[in-house]
């Protein structure tokens, strides 16, 4: 609950400010039952009521102070977002500051300010909708019945602390939440345990008289006399009955967070389990660390030897109740760095760049995606050089010989430049191990561009390197999406002013002279450099509409827009950017899907160019300066004439213009750990997607055939009859807002009919819109209306 709540404040950056608070609504005061637990888990967690500030509880205008003031940081030093919790309140009764009522007013701007955490069809979360949707919920299987919806919230407190996986896979029933509000010693015993003096009082006299005497007969302990330093030792020691209330505690550790601190007290002399001593798991960190540090020295060959033997003795760490408090990062890193050391074990070969291509697409790139999920498991200084120093022992000797592999191989059979791509040649195509098309030689352009169809929209990904690809692929994919993917080769050098207009859908019409110092090409139209404003020029010319990275555009034509920051985050965090990766794809996927929902048949994603990532720092290498125009990290423009004993390629818009790039994985400047321009199979592979509907495209074709009013009663009827579950009717007055709902949902038959009623007689004569909306709450389908009727 803690993380969906906390959820609710993911936004991109670059188009919005950081919400100041996230508004909890909850109409019927469902959710109060379990607020103790949860404020322990979130101090930031305010409550709209009665003024007591040592439960964070206050009226508006001081939770509105609470808000614009500073609150407590968590262990990693952020300030969370406050969360005010709005009990009997709902979202709609805030409404705008002149219909509010006046108890509430002070709350009005936050829906504007803040975010809400709501359903996706912006209804209030429920707890019988929270534990049944699978769109944002637990996703489990609820009797529908009242007897199993009242055993449900009587029981709240004690579902609160009980494991998503002992309710999953089975209909749960009134029986079932029952069962949880028995007698359960094992809770009431962690319950103690994690607050000895707090729980004994709250109990009351007669239930701790009973805790006691069931601690005799069922645990041998007596807590008045041993205590519950004994009881702690008892419960690690995990003997007879111990072992299921051990159990218990490692099912969510997170719940009892004052169980370690008098587990570290408790440990024995001669522990029998030392999963169970937080001092034990701190101890094998240390050594991780250490030895991990150590494989820096040591050639790649004993490191990857000595990193699957600390796997087979460490990796067990995971499973402990301290991984799952996050309490064993390096334990976690070492499952990818196995996996890493595993496929290093031989250098990439191949015959030709196409043949590297078809390995890396086969499977290869998966080197690359267990490093950065290694370096991304950790978070301290200290941890973090453990990590790339195994890196380096055996990520990079690998990476440098692929890339040398590649640029020797590249001499012979350099890679196709944009003079070549005027023959018309059909396009080599290979399936990898992930059903990715591979495209060696770059689709003819002219050809390329009559593919772009009205109803396509091309969205530019600066830096989407191949496996974050990947890893977007099955994001889309889970959410119904189609996904045709294939690959090409990046324009020489890999920048983003030379690569990106070569996955353009005007690369016809730029080409290139003599190489300037920004690897710039020219529009051939006007022979002039082709700055940002050409650029789109030419777009335009085509027929493209340029779209900023909000805009949606008109989904009956075509569209260029640009979105995403890999690149940027890239240059400016270096190593850190591995922990970034995955909310950089799920901002881009967030982006298509909106695309998408507007009506675009197709989003094609296209990239300029890959990039390099090693912790510690790429290698460098000597390149004077006088012997170029201009020297970036990984490329240099020749001055003139004069030769250097760097790799050179061709320029990919004049390939009798060359340029320098740095050996292997070498920069020519110091202290990157990230950089791009040279030629390696991460700069050098990028990815094209082409995204459509998938399943959800049948539900976009339905459309509303025939409305009826009698009174302020309204009979719908669409077509299609509906082929997937979950449609249903509203009226609106603001179609993409489900605030403005003026009428209950009505789900649709399977003829096809659902009937709505307007309660407010005032509303009569009004506009309105009847819109259908599928399981997830997104628009299909809209109409406008006349509540009650046209005259």
């Amino acid at each position: 609950l803690k993380q969906a709540i906390e959820s609710a404040s993911a936004h991109n950056p670059n188009y919005a400010d950081a919400p100041v608070a996230i508004l909890w609504a909850d109409q019927e005061s469902r959710w109060r039952p379990i607020l103790p637990q949860l404020r322990r888990l979130m101090p930031q967690l305010l409550t709209f009521g009665d003024f007591k500030p040592e439960e964070r509880s206050g009226p508006a205008v001081w939770l509105r102070y609470e808000i614009d003031r500073p609150g407590p940081s968590d262990a990693a030093g952020t300030i969370p977002i406050p969360v005010i919790y709005l009990p009997g309140v709902s979202r709609q009764v805030l409404g705008t500051a002149d219909t509010c009522p006046k108890h509430l007013k002070p709350l009005v701007e936050l829906q504007y300010r803040g975010l809400c955490w709501m359903q996706k069809n912006g209804r209030d979360w429920t707890v019988e909708a929270f534990l049944s949707s699978s769109n944002g919920g637990l996703g489990l299987d609820l009797a529908q019945d009242n007897a199993t919806r009242q055993s449900m919230q009587w029981a709240l407190s004690e579902l609160a602390a009980t494991s998503v996986q002992a309710l999953a896979g089975r209909r749960l029933e009134a029986e079932d939440f029952d069962r949880l509000f028995s007698d359960d010693p094992a809770r009431d015993l962690l319950a103690w345990l994690n607050d000895p003096k707090g729980a004994q009082a709250s109990w009351g006299a007669g239930r701790w008289q009973a805790f006691v005497s069931r601690c005799k007969n069922d645990f041998g302990l007596d807590p008045e006399r041993d205590g519950e330093v004994v009881a702690a030792e008892r419960l690690g020691e995990r003997e007879g009955p111990w072992h299921a209330v051990w159990r218990r505690f490692a099912e969510a550790p997170a719940l009892h967070p004052n169980l370690p601190a008098l587990l570290r007290r408790a440990m024995p002399l001669l522990p029998s389990h030392a999963s169970s001593w937080p001092q034990r798991n701190e101890q094998d960190e240390d050594a991780l660390r250490k030895a991990l540090s150590e494989l820096g020295s040591k050639a790649p060959a004993i490191a990857r030897k000595e990193l699957l033997e600390l796997e087979k003795v460490q990796g067990i760490r995971r499973d402990w109740a301290w991984a799952a408090l996050g309490q064993a990062p390096l334990a976690q890193a070492l499952q990818p760095l196995a996996e890493l050391a595993e496929r290093t074990a031989s250098d990439l070969g191949g015959a030709s760049p196409n043949d590297m291509a078809r390995l890396y697409v086969d499977g290869a790139w998966r080197v690359d995606d267990a490093a950065l999920r290694s370096y991304a498991a950790v978070k301290t200084a200290a941890d973090s050089k453990a990590i790339a120093a195994a890196l380096n022992a055996i990520y990079r000797p690998w990476l440098d010989a692929a890339a040398r592999h590649l640029q020797a191989l590249a001499e012979n059979q350099p890679l196709p430049s944009a003079a070549q791509l005027t023959e018309h040649e059909a396009p080599e195509q290979m399936a990898g191990d992930e059903g990715m098309q591979v495209i060696p030689s770059t689709e003819h352009l002219a050809e390329a561009n009559a593919a772009i169809e009205p109803g396509t929209l091309v969205l530019f990904a600066d830096g989407l390197r191949f496996y974050a690809a990947q890893r977007l692929i099955s994001h889309l994919q889970a959410n119904g999406r189609t996904v045709q993917a294939s690959i090409r080769w990046a324009g020489l050098p890999t920048v983003t002013a030379t690569a990106k207009p070569a996955v353009s859908p005007v690369a016809a019409q730029i080409g290139g002279e003599a190489l300037g110092e920004d690897f710039l090409p020219i529009a051939a139209d006007t022979q002039k450099p082709l700055t940002t404003d050409r650029f789109r020029k030419l777009l335009a010319a085509q027929g493209f509409e340029c779209l900023n990275a909000t805009e949606t555009g008109d989904p009956s034509g075509r569209a260029w827009t640009e979105t995403g920051e890999l690149d940027k985050l890239g240059h400016s965090l270096q190593a850190k950017l591995a922990a970034s990766i995955d909310e950089q794809v799920n901002l881009l996927a967030e982006r298509i899907e909106s695309l998408l929902r507007v009506g675009w048949r197709e989003v094609r994603v296209v990239t300029d160019h890959g990039w390099l990532w090693l912790p510690g720092g790429l290698p460098k290498t000597d390149l004077p300066k006088y012997l170029t125009q201009s020297r970036w990290a990984r490329c240099a423009a020749i001055k003139g004439s004069s030769r250097v004993e760097a790799p050179t390629v061709p320029w990919h818009w004049n390939a009798q213009e060359r340029v320098a790039i740095g050996p292997g994985i070498a920069c020519f400047t110091a202290g990157n750990e990230y950089a791009h321009g040279g030629l390696s199979l991460q700069e050098a592979v990028v990815p094209v997607l082409r995204v459509g509907a998938g399943g959800q495209a049948k539900q976009a074709q339905i459309h509303i055939a025939a409305v009826s009013w009698i009174g302020l009663r309204c009979r719908v009827r669409i077509k299609p009859k509906p082929a997937v579950p979950g449609l249903s009717v509203e009226l609106r007055t603001q179609v993409a807002d489900a605030a403005s709902s003026i009428s209950q949902p009505r789900p649709v038959d399977n003829d096809g009919a659902a009937g709505l009623l307007v309660a407010n007689d005032d509303l009569e004569s009004a506009s309105a819109a009847i819109v259908v909306l599928n399981a997830q709450g997104e628009v299909l389908a809209k109409q406008s209306t006349i509540i009650g009727g046209e005259d």
